[in-house]
């Protein structure tokens, strides 16, 4: 069958996890079709930092160079204790030698899709489709008949299958009657993009301020204006009136830096931090990848990691199906080891994470994550150790090299 004749992939959501897997299925000459509810490229603050692990995969994609060059590469890495000053430094330099690319990439979330929105734009066989909400899917023997709601009227979409990669809110999941498995934790995140010279004030370009109060990961987004803009990402209770958010965030700035005043805040973001898995990441036709399919608290940039990691694996094993390389089976191996890495993996790293950041209050538990810490200024193989994590949440293919 040729390009011309073969039904879309449909894939609900516009968001990095989304717009890599329609790149991904493009390239492999698989005709696709996104659909996203807003009317543009969400520009609230979503996740910014790519750990070196996953830039191996944004090369394949043909990404990797337009993705520097709109954002930055860095090396280091500071713990920060908040009551005493402590810091403990340590870098990427260590993996150079041992990895192609030794270091991470910051970025803005909504910069990444923007630039792979351009790159999607350069295949005919791909469309996006903005102001289309998720009503729900039909599935056949062979196809899938989603429908949406627009600001015109009613709408359908007829595809081979569909991919779900509509945040952890996930109507793609929720039609399926998937359940979505784990905790919501008490606390509230707030993600602030902001403007003030944090390294002149001593701040490295991330900075995990360990603290029961003040706990916050402080981490440079881009090298532009004057200061970069930075993302300042702290918790409060939850059970505090969202509304009034912007009146209690001068007293968090006043907690970093002698001079809150020249605080510039440019955009933020209130959420409910989860740590959850659906049940399946595959119901028939229809597949789970990023958010949709597991959520969990940002501490670590895990979340991101992980979408990401589903998006190379997915958008592979998939196009393999559709060409007839590989059996349908292979999507369930899929669903079930993606599954296996973010509960087994991905959902203790990032609550002990955040344990470490954000709730420290108990001094002996405090005292013997630092003596951890601390071996990283000193051990060389306790840094490599460390840095090759990430690595530890991707998928190899299942169907051979890409």
């Amino acid at each position: 069958m040729n390009i011309e004749q073969q039904q879309p992939v449909l894939i609900v959501g516009a968001g990095p996890v989304g717009i890599l897997n329609a790149l991904g299925l493009a390239r492999a000459g698989v005709p696709v079709a996104v659909f996203e509810r807003a009317a543009e490229v969400v520009q609230s603050p979503r996740a910014m930092v790519y750990h070196w692990s996953v830039l191996d995969g944004l090369e394949r994609l043909g990404l990797f160079e337009d993705a520097t060059a709109r954002g930055f590469l860095k090396q280091d890495y500071t713990y920060k204790v908040f009551k005493t000053g402590e810091e403990i430094n340590y870098g990427l330099k260590s993996l150079e030698g041992r990895v192609k690319h030794p270091y991470n990439l910051h970025l803005g979330q909504n910069v990444l899709v923007e630039i792979a929105l351009e790159h999607l734009s350069r295949y005919p066989h791909a469309e996006v489709f903005w102001n289309h909400k998720f009503v729900g899917v039909e599935q056949a023997a062979d196809s899938v008949t989603a429908s949406f709601e627009t600001p015109i009227g009613a709408a359908t979409a007829t595809g081979s299958w569909l991919i779900g990669a509509d945040g952890a809110g996930s109507r793609v999941r929720q039609s399926q009657g998937i359940d979505f498995e784990g905790i919501t934790w008490p606390e509230r995140f707030v993600a602030t993009n902001i403007r003030y010279p944090f390294e002149a004030a001593g701040y490295s370009q991330t900075t995990m301020l360990i603290d029961d109060r003040y706990g916050a990961i402080i981490s440079k987004i881009d090298n532009s204006g004057d200061t970069g803009l930075w993302r300042y990402t702290y918790c409060e209770d939850a059970s505090l009136p969202e509304e009034q958010v912007t009146e209690r965030m001068p007293g968090y700035f006043a907690s970093i830096v002698e001079d809150p005043e020249n605080v510039v805040v440019e955009a933020f973001s209130p959420y409910s931090m989860h740590q959850r898995a659906a049940a399946s990441f595959r119901s028939g036709r229809v597949l789970l990848a990023g958010d949709a399919a597991h959520a969990t608290n940002p501490t670590g940039g895990l979340g991101l990691t992980s979408g990401l990691f589903d998006t190379y694996v997915l958008a592979e094993a998939l196009a393999a199906v559709i060409r007839g390389e590989a059996e349908g089976t292979v999507l369930d191996e899929y669903a079930r080891e993606r599954r296996r890495v973010f509960t087994e993996v991905v959902n203790p790293a990032a609550s002990n994470n955040k344990r470490l950041v954000y709730h420290s209050s108990d001094p002996v538990l405090l005292e013997e994550d630092l003596a951890a810490l601390r071996r990283l200024r000193t051990d060389e193989d306790a840094v490599v150790k460390r840095l090759l994590f990430p690595k530890s949440l991707e998928t190899a293919s299942l169907i051979g090299a890409w």
